[in-house]
């Protein structure tokens, strides 16, 4: 695989910019936004640009595949790796959707609040199917129980009932780009805030909202 790829992300202010990657390079961002999805409490930012080209890039493999020699090593090579790019790729999507379905109202009200201009965390996809899902268990609540109780006790607030992403958590992480001056908050009352430095090829296991921004900006790779 050695041809280019242009990839449409977005910038911090939102707008449009290409990327110029190779299929290798795509591969390699694929098993970053996996294992950052896999590991982190909250759901993160959508990759729709980088699921599309890796699914076109499976289909160009398979074309490849069928114009190969029967019994060519490279066609098993490529066969494997083939199978390795669509467990990631299904394991990643199955990930996010684990966590819509989890989270679902604290997502839906995280996209209601979100500024214009910033990226949204759901593509449009998955925009419908959360909508979707959040109508049909308000449905479901009020046709199985919700009807057949008092008139005060006939609505539920969702947001309340379902729990939070916990940011809290603590998450193991390896620095891709020297960080200073990281404000750690304490663990306990009695403790003050204190600042770290993260240094480049370092691994540390540290409070996820602390390093949140680090994450969506690729600063660091959580493992």
């Amino acid at each position: 695989m050695t041809e280019v790829l242009d990839l449409h992300e977005q910038d911090s202010d939102g707008e449009s910019e290409e990327v110029v990657l190779t299929p290798a390079e795509l591969i390699e961002r694929l098993e970053q936004a996996w294992m950052n999805e896999k590991f982190a409490p909250e759901l993160l930012e959508s990759k729709p640009e980088i699921v599309e080209c890796v699914m076109e890039q499976l289909q160009h493999m398979e074309g490849n595949l069928r114009r190969a020699r029967n019994g060519d090593l490279k066609v098993s090579i490529h066969q494997m790796e083939m199978e390795r790019i669509r467990y990631i790729l299904s394991s990643y999507l199955r990930c996010r959707l684990m966590k819509i379905e989890k989270f679902f109202p604290h997502i839906l009200e995280k996209e209601k609040m979100r500024p214009e201009g910033e990226p949204s965390i759901l593509s449009p996809e998955e925009f419908v199917f959360v909508k979707e899902y959040m109508d049909h268990t308000e449905t479901h609540l009020k046709n199985v129980a919700l009807k057949h109780m008092p008139p005060n006790l006939q609505k539920v607030d969702l947001l309340r009932a379902v729990p939070k992403p916990d940011l809290d958590s603590y998450v193991f992480l390896r620095v891709k780009e020297r960080q200073e001056n990281i404000l750690v908050e304490p663990e306990a009352d009695e403790q003050r805030d204190y600042v770290i430095d993260l240094e480049e090829g370092s691994q540390h296991l540290i409070r996820y909202k602390t390093i949140a921004p680090l994450v969506a900006s690729g600063a660091v790779q959580l493992i």
